[in-house]
This record gives structure tokens, C-alpha cells and sequence, in this order.
């Protein structure tokens, strides 16, 4: 079987890795190089790195809907397209033209979280239970026939970044079940229904600007779910101060929202619109993360600080 694989960030690379040591990929689709980081050097995708160490070719189309892109698909003859997380909306023209179809591997139980974010939207809406979902592709977003899923249980203290890990790895693993029982002619096919669905928007940077009004379980599913990025962070001394771990507390306290109600060498208490918010892993800007016990002996707060929206 020929499969052509599409995707781009570092979630796709383990079912490239599981792909290419199964089957013949004869060629990997990824995104553009891109400017990174604040020398802004022209950067390849994980996916076009891991496709080169491989030794596959790899092509980049602006855009996937090019004739001259597909009628190279058409050349390549794949007998299945996979995708995971590519990046662009595939054209019917696309998902008519392998024999088996295309195959995406989706970090959420379909139907729910169905989108760009799924795997910090599960964190931040606390979820019990997340896992990945293999699909064939139509012209809707992730709102193909289910194939297999895989599922598990969040941890009390997952971030958007160690629940990121885990689904990649079970990504892997579940698109071998998969194609295996293509191959066999076993898979079953299951129609999604809308009713359970809901859509995981793109994160945006100005998601982690902390409202303090919230209550404070929000705000700490907050900081997990965008945790490595883009990050949960509040205005302090008139410069961002990131929150990377906190700890909800029942305690009530009279005050403002967003005003530091307890401070010693260990712990700085933050009310907010309900419970109080221990913040245990704090980044000053410019400078590295650090525990709440070193971050206060080179940043004093004083009772009654008030930290604010950045808008």
C-alpha cells in the first residue's frame, strides 16, 4: 500500500514514524518553511524534518488546492492519503483521488471537539477523559465517518503540553489498528452526529490574559490548558508576569479580584470572583520560570498588590 502523509507540527510526528516503519510512504506533505523565533530564521516544520531523516520527499504547496500540486498527487498514485494536523482544508478534488481514501488522525472523541484546539479545549473545560479518533475525511471539518478510537483518562494535573504527548503516541498506535483492518476490509465505518459536538477554536495569545473575576478552578484549567503555550499571564508592576502552576483553595477572602490576599516565602494567595488561587511557578518578564519560593526573594509582593487584565 502507497500512502502519501500530510502534516506539519510535532503532534504528527510519531504516526509518520509509525507509518514509515510499516508501510511505503512515497511522500510527505507539509506547511512552508516559516520565519521562528526573534531572529526570525527560516525554520522547516518537525513533519519536513522527520521526513528528510527518513529519507522521503517531501513537497510544501502555498496551497493545497494548486492544480500543479494535485496533479503531482495524481502522479504519486497514492493507494491512501493520511493526515494529521496539516494545516489546510483539503479540496474534494484531494479526497476523491486515493483509492482507499483519506484517513485523518484527530486528537479529541469524536464528535466532541471537533477543530484547531482539541486537546487544550479538553483541559480548560475539564474534562474527565480525552483520547484520538481515526476518521475518514470529507469536506467538513473532522466531520467524517469515525473509524477507531482510543481513549483516556486526564490526570489532576495535565497541561495542554503533557495531554499533547500522550495522544500523539496513541495517535501512532491507533493508526496501525486502523489501516491494518482497511487493508483487511473489517473496519467499521460510524457516522458522526452533531448533536454531541462542539468546535475547539484556535488559541489565541490573548486567551491567557487571566480574568480574575473567573472563579478560581477556571483560572487553574486555564493555566494547564495553555500550558506550554501561549500561556496564561497577568500584569504586574506594569510588565507580564506568567503563571505556569497554581493550586485552587475553597478559602474566601475579602478583597478585589486578582488581589494578593496572603504572601509569605512560599505562597502567594489570589482571590478571585470565587475561591483563592495559590500560585506556585511564576516567569517574570524577560527572565526564566521559577518556583513561587525563589521568584519571591528577588520579587517581593506586598499585601493587597491588585493584578490586572493587560486590556
Amino acid at each position: 500500500m502507497k500512502i502519501v502523509f500530510m502534516g506539519t507540527p510535532d503532534f504528527s510526528v510519531p504516526v509518520l514514524e509509525a507509518l514509515a516503519s510499516h508501510y511505503q510512504v512515497t511522500a510527505v506533505v507539509t506547511q512552508p518553511d516559516k520565519p521562528k523565533g526573534r531572529g526570525k530564521a527560516v525554520a522547516m516544520s518537525p513533519v519536513k524534518e522527520k521526513a528528510i531523516e527518513l529519507d522521503i520527499p517531501v513537497y510544501q504547496p502555498v496551497k493545497a488546492r494548486d492544480p500543479e500540486f494535485i496533479q503531482m498527487l495524481q502522479e504519486l498514485g497514492p493507494d491512501l492519503i493520511v493526515v494529521v494536523a496539516f494545516g489546510q482544508i483539503l479540496p474534494k478534488s484531494i479526497l476523491s483521488l486515493p483509492p482507499m481514501g483519506c484517513v485523518n488522525v484527530h486528537a479529541s472523541i469524536l464528535p466532541q471537539y471537533r477543530g484547531a484546539a482539541p486537546i487544550q479545549w479538553a483541559v480548560i473545560n475539564g474534562e474527565k477523559e480525552s483520547g484520538v479518533t481515526t476518521m475518514m475525511m470529507d469536506e467538513g471539518i473532522d466531520t467524517g465517518d469515525m473509524l477507531e478510537k482510543m481513549s483516556l483518562s486526564l490526570s489532576p494535573d495535565e497541561t495542554g503540553g503533557s495531554l499533547h504527548d500522550k495522544l500523539s503516541r496513541m495517535g501512532a498506535e491507533l493508526i496501525l489498528s486502523t489501516l491494518k483492518k482497511l487493508e483487511e476490509g473489517t473496519i467499521k465505518r460510524t457516522p458522526q452526529t452533531d448533536e454531541n459536538s462542539c468546535y475547539a477554536k484556535m488559541l489565541k495569545k490573548s486567551m491567557g490574559d487571566i480574568d480574575w473575576t473567573m472563579d478560581a478552578v477556571s483560572i487553574e484549567r486555564l493555566i494547564r490548558g495553555l500550558n506550554p503555550w501561549p500561556s496564561a499571564y497577568t500584569r504586574w508592576n506594569q510588565k507580564t508576569l506568567k503563571i505556569w502552576k497554581a493550586q485552587v483553595l475553597d478559602d474566601e477572602y475579602e478583597g478585589a479580584c486578582g488581589e494578593v490576599v496572603y504572601s509569605d516565602k512560599k505562597a502567594i494567595y489570589v482571590k478571585t470572583g470565587r475561591g483563592t488561587l495559590s500560585l506556585e511557578e511564576l516567569q517574570p518578564e524577560g527572565k526564566k520560570r521559577m518556583d513561587v519560593e525563589v521568584f519571591l526573594r528577588g520579587y517581593p509582593i506586598e499585601m493587597h498588590t491588585v493584578f490586572e487584565r493587560s486590556c
